[in-house]
C-alpha cells in the first residue's frame, strides 16, 4: 500500500474528504495529519478547484470522516464486471453493463459501523473500486470520459442476498439501510495514473477474502461513464462504483456473511483503505 498523501505512481495525491468538525459538515483536503478547509463551506468542485480558499488547517483527528456523498447524490453500481467475479458465479461475460443503483442513507462512512439487518444474516461483502464526478454531462464520449473523473474512493457495496434474489431486480437487497459503506476520502485521478495493476483486496475478520487487480474489469471506466450518462445526466459528486472481484461471501463453501462483532477492510492501492465494524440492527 503507498504512503498515506502518495500515489502508487508516486504523485503527491489530492485527497478530498468530506467530514465533521464542531457541529458542522464540510468538504476539505487531507494533507498529511491535517485537514484544510474553509471557513465557509465549499461545494465539492471548489475545494477541488482551490488551494487559496482552504484557509483553515484541522487536525485530522480532530475531525470525523464522512461517506462524500450527499442526499442527491447519484450512486450508480455496475453488477458483474470483474472476469474472475462472473467465472465463480458460472454465468456468461455480460454484452452490456450490468447496472442498478443504491441510496446515500444505504452507506456510511469510514470508521462507522455497516448494518446487519434483523430481517436477515445473509449480508454479503463486494470490495469496488469507486469514480467521483468531477465534471458533469450527458451523452459522455468514451474518448473523453475521463476528463470527467475527479476522482477515485473505495465502496464496499453490502448485499443482503436474500433480498437481493426475491426477483430479478437488484434494489431491495441493495438498498438496506447503512449495509455499505464508501471512503475514506477521493484522491485525485492524476495522481492515481492508468488503472490496471493496482490491487484491490477485501479482509473480513483478519481473512483475506477477495484479492484481484483491475485490469480485471471486463468494462473500463471511460464505457461505463459512457453508457451511462446515455440515460442519465452525470452531475459533480455522482458516484459509479466499478463492480467486485472474485471471492464473495455467497458462492462459498461454506458461505461467509458479515457478522456483527468483526472489522471488514477494502483497500486498493493508491487509494488507501476503508475501515468498518459490523453490528446487528438494534430492536
Amino acid at each position: 500500500m503507498a504512503a498515506a498523501g502518495v500515489s502508487a505512481t508516486g504523485v503527491s495525491a489530492m485527497r478530498i474528504a468530506r467530514f465533521a468538525h464542531e457541529g458542522r459538515e464540510q468538504w476539505g483536503r487531507v494533507e498529511g495529519d491535517l485537514v484544510r478547509a474553509s471557513v465557509e463551506p465549499l461545494t465539492l468542485a471548489e475545494v477541488a478547484a482551490s488551494d487559496g480558499m482552504l484557509e483553515r488547517s484541522i487536525p485530522l483527528a480532530d475531525v470525523a470522516l464522512l461517506a462524500p456523498v450527499l442526499p442527491d447524490t447519484k450512486i450508480l453500481c455496475v453488477g458483474l464486471n470483474y472476469r474472475d467475479h462472473v467465472a465463480e458465479t458460472g454465468r456468461e461475460l455480460p454484452d452490456k453493463p450490468v447496472i442498478f443503483t443504491r441510496y446515500p442513507d444505504s452507506l456510511v462512512g469510514p470508521d462507522a459501523a455497516i448494518v446487519v439487518p434483523a430481517v436477515s444474516h445473509r449480508l454479503d461483502f463486494e470490495a469496488e473500486l469507486a469514480v467521483v464526478i468531477g465534471a458533469g454531462g450527458r451523452a459522455i464520449p468514451a474518448e473523453r470520459a475521463l476528463d470527467h473523473v475527479l476522482g477515485y474512493t473505495l465502496l464496499n457495496d453490502g448485499s443482503v442476498r436474500d433480498f437481493q434474489r426475491h426477483t430479478s431486480q437488484f434494489t431491495p437487497g441493495k438498498n438496506f439501510e447503512a449495509s455499505g459503506s464508501v471512503g475514506p476520502w477521493i484522491v485525485a485521478r492524476d495522481a492515481v495514473g492508468d488503472l490496471g495493476p493496482q490491487r484491490i483486496t477485501l479482509t473480513l475478520g483478519g481473512e483475506q477474502l477477495q484479492s484481484s487487480t483491475l485490469d480485471q474489469l471486463i468494462f473500463g471506466i471511460p464505457e461505463l461513464i459512457a453508457y451511462i450518462s446515455t440515460f442519465t445526466p452525470l452531475q459533480p459528486g455522482d458516484i459509479i462504483a466499478t463492480g467486485t472481484p472474485g471471492g464473495v461471501g455467497s458462492v462459498r463453501s461454506p458461505r461467509r456473511w458479515m457478522t456483527p462483532g468483526e472489522k471488514v477492510v477494502v483497500a486498493v492501492e493508491g487509494i488507501g483503505e476503508l475501515r468498518n465494524p459490523i453490528v446487528g440492527e438494534a430492536a
